[in-house]
């Protein structure tokens, strides 16, 4: 008997639409799916930041639990929602083509940008970044899923509202009104999807294995990698992104203090040939010039 292989993912337009990607992909390699919504604990409670929900892989953890109990064979994630870490049994089976890695700013004119605004971000990386480059701004916190937060943006008074553009791209909703932030960066793994599955089904990594898109895979590695050796967790305000052209690979990191006064930065590059450890090393440097101490403050805070 054929199995049907039940994916897993999060209820907002824009995981269904991830979920249905790795579905089509399967089903184009001739194997049989079922779709199944489970909503997270992150989507549910709107109020809270998250990182006062104390709990790190907040959009994962319910997905987690129902992979574990049976409930579903896989579960398809944003890369960059998911803990370093994965739970006891659950293994990376896929890393499909990096989508646009870039965050972007959705505006109601620029004007702002010389003088006082308010900018709405859930997420601390942004809001240290914006804060570093502007610091005579206000930033708010701004939850929910993509439409949520557009919806939001039109009924506040805010100046503008930051976003990762594969989210926005990915269902259509990317105004005219935007700019690029070209000089932000990105948090590990952004842009990327990952589909996990149980360390014991062989069926489904099996069938998961052709997904896989090898420099997608490298990139996002080295930047979780610089992730985990910093000890951030999926809030800590760390940024990351690695680039390849040939056989080079570029690496940019940095660690910000919460108020955004404080930037560690490391650049660094290496042959593809030579990556291993390359992540930690870019991790260390930073903890060697301050990020140590840095890091011990932040947790401080957010614990």
């Amino acid at each position: 008997m054929k199995k049907t292989i039940r994916i897993g993912t999060r209820d907002s337009e824009l995981a269904l639409w991830q979920a249905k990607t790795v579905q089509n992909a399967l089903e184009k390699l001739g194997h049989e799916t079922k779709l199944v919504p489970v909503k997270s604990t992150g989507d549910l409670n709107l109020d809270q930041p998250l990182y006062e929900m104390g709990i790190t892989g907040i959009f994962t953890k319910t997905l987690d639990v129902a992979m574990i109990k049976g409930e579903i064979d896989i579960a398809v994630h944003s890369m960059k929602d998911v803990p370093t870490a994965l739970p006891k049994g659950i293994v990376e089976a896929a890393i499909l083509k990096r989508a646009n890695s870039k965050d972007l700013l959705i505006h109601k004119g620029l004007d702002f940008l010389n003088s006082e605004g308010t900018i709405a971000t859930g997420s601390l990386r942004r809001k240290a970044q914006w804060l570093n480059r502007y610091p005579n701004h206000q930033v708010v916190d701004l939850r929910g899923n993509v439409n949520t937060r557009m919806k939001k943006i039109k009924e506040n008074d805010w100046n503008g509202a930051i976003f990762a553009a594969a989210g926005l791209e990915r269902i259509a909703l990317k105004p005219e009104n935007y700019v690029d932030l070209n000089w932000m960066i990105p948090a590990p793994a952004q842009g990327a999807m990952l589909v996990v599955a149980m360390e014991n089904d062989e069926f489904s990594r099996k069938a998961l294995e052709l997904l896989n898109h090898q420099e997608s895979k490298i990139s996002v590695h080295i930047e979780r990698q610089f992730l985990k050796t910093l000890e951030g967790g999926c809030t800590a305000p760390i940024g990351a992104l690695v680039t390849i052209e040939k056989n080079i690979v570029y690496f940019k990191g940095a660690l910000f203090s919460l108020d955004g006064k404080q930037k560690i930065e490391v650049e660094k590059t290496t042959r593809i040939d030579e990556i291993q450890g390359f992540g930690t090393s870019c991790a260390r440097e930073v903890l060697n010039k301050g990020g140590k101490e840095l890091m011990t403050e932040i947790r401080k805070v957010l614990k």
